[in-house]
């Protein structure tokens, strides 16, 4: 085994390991929150539906590949193979779509009172708790509909093997599984994009607006703390930076191998931990308000 090898090993098994451990730990939280009050916050629904999208994403795609790289290879049959790929296309949709959807209630949220969104902010925070749920079953029909496309495919007499994932392997492409994934998959994710882009910019606008009004009035009193609006900036600076980044590279790593006939591993790992390094770091970003203290405490009030 050469340090190349080594590397590529400790480096999925921590990133998986981190993550699963950082998401169950988030998770944990918002089952105590709810325990003790019966209900959540719309922005606390959303999130606690991130990290089911976030642990779904890990699982289905960072724990086969750690597994690989660890010399397990080639152990699902076709129909696993299909299972597992449709699970890992379906929770990186919800997952992009609930981390849409966060992004715009709170800039919603965050919004002047004479704003019109606003207006539409109590309206919106009904609507959460159906709206959740509906992109949950949305995705899942059309992950549903290319799994029985390349069940029938594979039925076919002319079957070519495809993609090698390294756990398994898939049917050859055709002109309709690209159009249906380009419509279906990749235009929406392109458009939650641009709302997360937007949406995120929108906040960080109304935070440093609101952060030059008082800014007279701390700086009377000679105080230097980093207060809520700062902080809440920097948040979603970090957010937004490193959605955009890993995504971004992500979706040209994913490109590269589906056009490039003949491409490396080197390309193929890369790609696959890019695309798992937002749903492992998420959750320590939302730690920072949420610690291991306060779990602790809810318990203790709980009792």
């Amino acid at each position: 085994m050469n340090i190349w090898n080594l590397a590529i090993r400790i480096i999925f098994l921590s990133q998986t390991t981190t993550g699963i451990l950082g998401n169950l730990h988030l998770k944990l939280y918002y089952l105590v929150l709810y325990y003790r009050e019966y209900t959540l916050k719309p922005t606390d629904l959303i999130l606690m539906h991130l990290i089911s999208a976030n642990t779904l994403v890990i699982l289905s795609a960072g724990v086969p590949q750690t597994m690989v790289v660890w010399g397990l290879k080639q152990f699902l049959n076709d129909l696993g193979c299909d299972l597992l790929l449709y699970i890992q296309g379906f929770a990186r949709s919800v997952f992009i779509g609930t981390t849409c959807l966060l992004s715009v209630f709170q800039a919603m949220t965050l919004s002047p009172r004479k704003s019109c969104w606003n207006d539409h902010t109590v309206k919106a925070s009904k609507y959460i708790d159906c709206s959740i749920p509906l992109l949950w079953v949305f995705y899942m029909v059309i992950w549903f509909t290319f799994l029985m496309h390349t069940f029938f495919k594979m039925n076919s007499k002319n079957i070519t093997r495809g993609r090698d994932f390294g756990y398994c392997s898939t049917v050859g492409r055709d002109e309709i599984s690209d159009s249906l994934y380009a419509a279906l998959v990749i235009c929406p994710e392109s458009f939650f994009a641009v709302l997360i882009t937007w949406s995120s910019a929108s906040m960080i606008v109304i935070l440093y607006r609101h952060k030059r009004k008082v800014q007279n009035i701390r700086s009377s009193h000679g105080s230097r703390r980093n207060y809520p609006e700062s902080r809440a900036t920097q948040n979603i600076l970090v957010l937004l930076a490193t959605f955009l980044a890993f995504y971004t590279l992500s979706t040209i790593l994913r490109g590269c191998i589906a056009l490039l006939y003949h491409h490396g591993w080197w390309l193929v790992y890369i790609s696959r931990l890019t695309s798992l390094c937002f749903p492992c770091f998420v959750p320590f970003v939302i730690m920072r308000h949420y610690s291991i203290l306060s779990l602790f405490s809810l318990i203790w009030l709980r009792k």
